[in-house]
């Protein structure tokens, strides 16, 4: 049978996994009375309340007579783990661009890994319907953009089509509105190269993805890269240094059919498959005949930008709300989440009761977080910081981003003063039509930990950012953070509104009436730069004298503020705590007695 491999690329949300559906019920994968869930690919929770895709996925059409095996990948660049080392399972990419919003930061992220490949992408020029498409100018940033990661001639000379993944049509010709999405499977068919492997050398096989079965183990997904593989087979594990990790047999091969993992007796050169039977090995380890002794070569990855010290949950509530609160369960998942996702590194501390979590950004690190406090854990997160590297002087350096900034005109000079304060640097700055203007920084990434609700709240919600890694540079000196200080509860016991009443006069309340509280928990947020101690638990005394009118019951409250995971953790400060649990989201400082408080702040002066 023909077969081809392909990635969707995209920046996040240009509309990769809509795109998907539409491939799959047009070549009838779903029969057309089947009920299927809009954006199928997106099968995670987290997924589907986000909106966006975290885990990479392979699936496979059959389009008259080819079978054509399609992986949607991420548009966050905080996943940018998965992207790299999908590419190398793949012979073409579909590069998917916003007819409105054009080539983004992510877009060029994605976009170099795939030249560097090799790989000739056909560009789809998406959401064509829209009132404020501008296609020609979309086209010119896609040229522009392929120039400046100097693709070679051959990938300059891109394929294009114009289309609508919501519709489900694309043609060649930009004008027309209507249609179906067989110009798409064409192009597939004609442009992308099928696999050119050896199907006579012996097997082997890159691990790219790994999940966990509950019946099956561990299942290890990537490409054939050589040979054929049967059920049952002996195979061997080598890391990539070429030694042996692992012996045993392929227990069961799986290939992809729709969204469906469906069992096969053998697989060959080029196919795209899961396979079970191994206990030890990992992603980016060779899965090969035991005749072979030579390693595949795996894609390097970015290295992490920033870390948070997720620690043992030791608050007076632990183990209140969770199931899962030991430094040992912790361990375990941490290291799990780490086999599977390489972007990912994981250290444990001295007192063997936190560790250290790398990853690229706050956004991959709040998904991990979400998931397990879902999962049952209790935990106590830091406050996230960036790693630092060395230039070859010895100097201090750290991480920058290129931050790409879409804004209402009025809101422009708001967005530059505040990423000016947080050390950011304009590089471009255009009016990108319908009375909003683009600009483009290069900022230290320290300076934006805690700026997107800041952001929204400066652009009344209006502006959308998008941040990608872009080098390590020179350290740029202090950073201002947060402005305001803390109030903090002094004792434990439950919020009474008669005491929070007079406290909102101090700041802004995170706590209601009710809410159970513990000394050196954070109540809300000074109106003053300092930390201040309050009583919020204080009720009013009972006398046998009663107001006229029952004024004295009286106390109304204004509703707290609540926030979400990544509002919190944006939040805090270096001395400061997220208690995560199954059910809440709360606040403390790292050290609840005021005392030990007092020594820890002498001890920071002083050092």
């Amino acid at each position: 049978m023909n077969l081809r491999n392909v990635a969707i690329i995209a920046h996040v949300d240009h509309g990769k996994t809509t795109l998907v559906d539409q491939l799959f019920r047009q070549s009838g994968t779903f029969r057309d009375n089947q009920r299927v869930e809009e954006r199928a690919m997106d099968s995670n929770d987290l997924e589907k309340e986000r909106g966006i895709t975290i885990l990479a996925k392979p699936t496979s059409v059959e389009w008259e007579g080819t079978r054509i095996n399609i992986v949607d990948t991420p548009g966050h660049a905080d996943f940018g783990g998965e992207v790299e080392r999908i590419l190398s399972m793949v012979d073409g990419v579909i590069l998917l661009v916003d007819s409105s919003e054009g080539a983004m930061p992510q877009t060029k992220f994605v976009t170099g890994k795939a030249l560097k490949l090799g790989l000739r992408p056909i560009v789809v020029v998406n959401k064509i319907d829209r009132p404020d498409e501008r296609i020609q100018e979309v086209l010119d940033e896609v040229f522009d953009l392929f120039v400046s990661l100097d693709a070679t001639d051959e990938q300059l000379d891109f394929p294009v089509l114009y289309a609508s993944g919501r519709n489900g049509y694309a043609n060649e010709d930009s004008s027309l509105r209507e249609g179906t999405l067989r110009p798409l499977f064409q192009k597939i068919v004609d442009h992308v190269p099928p696999p050119s492997l050896e199907v006579d050398a012996p097997f082997t096989f890159l691990v790219t993805l790994l999940d966990r079965d509950n019946f099956l183990g561990r299942i290890l997904t990537g490409r054939v890269q050589s040979g054929t593989v049967k059920v049952n087979q002996p195979i061997h594990a080598l890391d990539m240094s070429g030694k042996v990790i692992e012996t045993g047999r392929a227990s069961k091969i799986m290939t992809f059919q729709g969204l469906e993992r469906v069992p096969t007796d053998e697989a060959r050169a080029g196919d795209i498959i899961s396979l079970a039977g191994l206990t030890v090995a990992t992603v980016s380890n060779t899965i090969s005949d035991t005749s072979v002794s030579d390693a595949i070569q795996a894609q390097p990855i970015d290295p992490p930008t920033l870390s948070m010290r997720f620690a043992v949950n030791d608050s007076p509530m632990a183990g209140r709300e969770g199931s899962k609160v030991t430094s040992r369960m912790i361990r375990d998942r941490l290291e799990r989440e780490a086999e599977s996702n390489v972007a990912i590194k994981v250290t444990e501390s001295e007192d063997r009761d936190s560790f250290e979590v790398a990853g690229r950004g706050e956004l991959q690190l709040g998904v991990l977080i979400e998931t397990m406090r879902r999962e049952g854990f209790e935990l106590g997160i830091s406050r996230p910081r960036v790693l630092f590297g060395e230039d070859e002087n010895g100097k201090k350096t750290e991480p920058y981003e290129t931050v790409v900034i879409d804004v209402d005109d009025e809101f422009s000079g708001t967005v530059v003063d505040k990423m000016n304060q947080r050390k950011g640097e304009m590089t471009d700055m255009r009016p990108s039509g319908g009375g909003k203007t683009r600009i483009t920084f290069s900022a230290p990434s320290r300076g934006l930990i805690g700026y997107h609700g800041e952001f929204l709240s400066d652009t009344r919600g209006t502006g959308i950012m998008n941040r990608l890694f872009e080098k390590y540079g020179p350290h740029k000196g202090n950073i201002e953070g947060r402005k305001n200080g803390v109030l903090i509860s002094n004792g434990n016991g439950e919020a009474q509104s008669y005491a929070l009443g007079p406290l909102e006069e101090r700041g802004i309340l995170f706590v209601g009436h009710g809410e159970a509280l513990y000394e050196g928990m954070i109540v809300g947020e000074n109106a003053k730069t300092d930390d201040l101690e309050v009583n919020p638990m204080k009720a009013k005394q009972l006398t046998n004298f009663r107001a006229s009118g029952g004024k004295d019951d009286a106390v109304r409250l204004t509703p707290p503020k609540k926030m979400t995971l990544e509002q919190a953790i944006a939040y805090i400060d270096d001395d400061e705590m997220v208690e995560v649990t199954p059910t809440k989201i709360r606040l403390r400082k790292r050290h609840l007695d005021p005392h030990e408080r007092k020594k820890a702040s002498r001890a920071k002066a002083a050092a």
